[in-house]
């Protein structure tokens, strides 16, 4: 553990002075090759959401969790791969919500910025939470204690290389995360041997009230709108796709994490089934405990360490990745854009470290509001259903549509997000029954992305149209040049495509 903390250090102090400028800080200068856009995009959703939050999940819901994977990941990011990053990265904006700016203008821009700063910190404190669960089981250390050191190291290296220690660092913490589970992985495997894991069968099409998942709640609610909500919005994963070196590249960042994503079910969910029929006792109700129960009873010490060292890697790269994100769209979008424009870009550079120091010590905060939940994964798909869900629609119809108007999208984006947020408050005060958290949110999800839709489109209907210059979709060509999607990046998803449907057929 002290040998990792070391070298993440050394790797923020060895790129420091390449962040010379904002861009270099907040964008790695638009320079990387895929092979590091496309594991450090893989890397920062493989925090506390990822490890921890799956292995509960699986622990809670059984094999079904399995659908966060082939249902509620690989399509989205194919999406997002061949269709929505050609947009992002030939309209040059550095944030999604300059994107919004550009296409719908400040308003909506603004209502998003805030709302992502907001969503960002409360998931940087589920990746602290994580940590310090982890260290409070393993060495009974205090929460507060464990917390707070965990924090430090983060903000240390974010200030010391910005993005682009970020993103190196994700690459290392990827690697310890396969090498750190993989005897987790084939322990839990050999006891699993034989279960057949059924991820539809059984599940009925329409069962809200009763069912902990049913099929439209899966399909509609997880598969595309979370699904898409997230992968192809949330500007975490965006980010990364925006410091590739060219469009080739920003394309293939999410097909390399989709291919990941394809097998990472071995890592997380297997483990998880096992957790809940080896230890049910040492749960207690409590799934967050499953990982850190099961590295007590299958790890020896020596392995333990290094166990330890991958699941703090895999906390520490998705808490970075939130608050990476929210340093450059709170400098950008908002500080720049509202409360200092045309400063120096030094100064912005030094707002943008104080944003990170800020980010953290609210993270800290939020941490002790993820206490209140038994499941990781329920708490983070709650936040996504208010605050993700709604932009996905505004986002489709503003790529996709040329008639889409300003005083449509924001209406609709603040329609959304609030049907959402009630939609959750009904279910807090037991006036909306469901069969479980995870369903509830699957069609609260529904309930924002339907209402933000349909209002932008009635309101699109009688209102101005924008001058908007952000490219619009177009299909993306396989000839050479500047604007065109190589051959082998289009056939390389469609192989991960037809992968995907045979998994789900053997598994049904």
């Amino acid at each position: 553990m002290v040998a990792y903390f070391l070298v993440i250090l050394l790797i923020g102090l060895r790129l420091r002075r390449s962040n010379k400028t904002s861009q270099q800080f907040f964008e790695a200068g638009r320079s990387l090759p895929l092979a590091i856009t496309g594991i450090a995009f893989v890397a920062a959703n493989c925090g506390s959401l990822e490890v921890m939050g799956m292995v509960s999940t699986s622990a809670k819901y059984g094999w079904r969790a399995v659908h966060f994977y082939w249902i509620g990941a690989v399509p989205a990011m194919l999406f997002l791969a061949l269709l929505m990053m050609p947009i992002y990265y030939r309209s040059k904006v550095r944030s999604v919500p300059e994107f919004l700016k550009v296409r719908f203008g400040e308003p909506t821009r603004v209502f998003n910025a805030l709302s992502f700063a907001v969503l960002t910190v409360l998931v940087s404190g589920v990746g602290l939470y994580a940590m310090a669960l982890i260290l409070q089981v393993i060495f009974g250390w205090s929460f507060a204690l464990s917390t707070v050191i965990s924090a430090v190291f983060v903000l240390a290296y974010i200030l010391l290389g910005g993005l682009r220690a970020t993103m190196y660092n994700e690459v290392l913490q990827f690697a310890l995360i396969v090498i750190g589970f993989a005897p987790l992985a084939w322990y839990s495997a050999l006891y699993c041997w034989g279960m057949h894991g059924h991820i539809w069968a059984g599940m009925h099409a329409v069962d809200p009230r009763a069912a902990t998942m049913d099929g439209l709640g899966v399909i509609f609610g997880l598969g595309f709108v979370l699904s898409f909500g997230y992968w192809c919005t949330d500007f975490v994963l965006i980010q990364r796709g925006l410091a590739a070196r060219d469009l080739p590249t920003a394309s293939g960042t999410p097909l390399v994490a989709a291919a990941v994503k394809l097998f990472f079910p071995l890592l997380v969910v297997v483990p998880g089934v096992a957790a809940a029929t080896i230890l049910p006792a040492s749960l207690s109700g409590r799934f967050d405990l499953a990982l850190p129960s099961m590295l007590e009873r299958y790890y020896p010490h020596g392995l333990l360490g290094l166990g330890v060292t991958a699941v703090l890697a895999s906390f520490m790269s998705g808490m970075a990745g939130n608050i990476s994100a929210f340093n450059t769209v709170w400098t950008y979008d908002l500080y720049q854009a509202h409360l200092a424009k045309g400063r120096s870009d030094a100064h912005y550079l030094r707002v943008g470290r104080i944003a990170t120091v800020v980010a953290t010590v609210l993270s800290i905060g939020t941490s002790f509001v993820v206490l209140r939940f038994n499941n990781l994964m329920d708490y983070v798909q709650m936040l996504f259903s208010i605050f993700n869900a709604p932009l996905f629609a505004t986002f489709l119809l503003g790529m996709f549509t040329g008639w889409a108007t300003p005083t449509g999208a924001l209406a609709g984006l603040v329609c959304g997000t609030l049907a959402s947020f009630g939609h959750w408050l009904l279910y807090q005060d037991g006036i909306l029954k469901y069969g479980s958290d995870m369903t509830a949110s699957f069609y609260g999800a529904g309930v924002g992305w339907l209402a933000c839709f349909f209002i932008t489109i009635a309101v699109s209907l009688v209102t101005k149209k924008s001058m908007s210059t952000v490219p619009v979709y177009r299909p993306p060509g396989i000839r050479a040049g500047a604007g065109s999607l190589p051959l082998p990046l289009l056939l390389s998803a469609a192989g991960i495509l037809v992968a995907l449907v045979v998994l789900n057929f053997i598994f049904a």
